[in-house]
């Protein structure tokens, strides 16, 4: 089939394919029947997802580590006083083969120096000061920029960039602006560092920056994305396949846009999202960490999730259990999932007695492909 009428088939831009497996899920009226429904459902993705291949690349690379609240990151889970725990975010660099050639997407690359403008972190660093919070809070690893440039790939070499959800996200300095920007101190529209990426987001994301809700408003920053050109924006509804081995599945919940990257490698399945800070948030009954096996103990609950927003509990705990069944188990440790939180838990000095008892810490599964003219 060519192209064009693949396309105007699908109502997706190519090389996307539609995912229908989870439409019982994504329509169930009920959040008992949608649970139901997921564990009925995820063994038959899986072994589809798996006939599709594998990613040939599928990296992680640190980029922050900074506090975030407890209450949050553990919601429930635990008792102890200390008000913050602290987070790594990382970026994921996937590659995949397919129509002749080598697709390129990054995953959560955070411009962290402009998503501390975020109403919550500014309101930090007034509080604590921009030495306190930037210097002692926070350490930095790398950026984006540093991060390709070490491996040898170019900013015109992406082909896709996307969030899980755009909480604390300013994308301008990827994808440019039709206007100047006045927070830039320059009289021209910012020049896109990704000359050919596309943000890909999931239609409900989108549309909710126009209007946000008062619950919604302190994490993102709707007004850096209003001048981004929009043919740098693919919209997407719901479960999409990029690729062998590469997919976005709807988790709603966190927000009501959340997708989840979803990547089939020679260790399995991976999943990543913020819909929980930890692996071991994903079988709290199975944590060395008295706290979270407590919490599965008395509540009966399965997962711990990331709780910092109040409009879809539910449904965000039923998403957080679709990604503990898509997810293989660690190869060394049946106990863990092969899950990947786009931010994930580490342990700080500051935050006395909240220490995970595993992380992940990096993944670098296949051969990323550097162009043959960048040598």
């Amino acid at each position: 089939m060519e192209d064009k009428e693949w396309q105007a088939r699908n109502r997706l831009p190519f090389p996307f394919e539609p995912i229908d497996l989870f439409s019982e899920v994504h329509q169930a009226t009920s959040s008992g029947v949608q649970l139901q429904r997921i564990r009925e459902t995820a063994p038959h993705f899986q072994t589809w997802f798996r006939k599709t291949g594998q990613v040939s690349a599928f990296y992680s690379y640190d980029l922050i580590t900074l506090p975030y609240p407890t209450r949050y990151g553990l919601w429930r889970a635990t008792q102890n006083p200390a008000p913050f725990l602290w987070f790594t975010n990382r970026m994921f660099l996937v590659q995949w083969k397919a129509h002749g050639k080598t697709w390129t997407l990054l995953s959560e690359p955070t411009d962290y120096e402009r998503a501390a403008n975020t109403p919550y972190y500014a309101n930090l660093i007034d509080k604590y000061g921009t030495y306190v919070s930037n210097r002692l809070l926070a350490k930095r690893h790398g950026t984006v920029e540093s991060h390709l440039a070490a491996l040898g790939l170019r900013p015109e070499d992406i082909d896709f960039i996307t969030y899980d959800h755009l909480h604390t996200q300013d994308i301008r300095r990827w994808l440019g602006t039709t206007k100047p920007q006045a927070d830039w101190e320059q009289n021209e529209p910012l020049s896109p560092y990704f000359p050919n990426a596309k943000l890909i987001v999931q239609r409900k994301e989108w549309d909710l920056l126009q209007t946000l809700h008062p619950l919604q408003k302190i994490w993102y920053q709707p007004a850096t994305f209003r001048d981004i050109p929009r043919e740098r924006i693919l919209l997407i509804d719901g479960d999409v396949l990029l690729g062998p081995g590469a997919a976005l599945i709807w988790t709603p919940g966190h927000t009501e846009g959340n997708h989840s990257l979803v990547v089939n490698t020679e260790t399995g399945i991976w999943v990543s999202s913020e819909n929980a800070i930890s692996a071991e948030c994903l079988t709290p009954g199975d944590s060395s960490l008295p706290g979270l096996r407590n919490y599965s103990k008395t509540t009966g609950l399965e997962v711990v999730i990331n709780g910092n927003t109040l409009e879809y509990t539910a449904r965000q705990y039923n998403s957080l259990v679709l990604e503990k069944e898509l997810a293989d188990p660690v190869p060394t440790n049946s106990q863990i999932r092969q899950f990947f939180p786009s931010s994930e838990w580490t342990s700080h000095p500051l935050a006395l007695g909240l220490k995970p008892s595993f992380r992940h810490l990096r993944v670098a599964l296949g051969k990323i492909e550097i162009p043959s003219d960048h040598t």
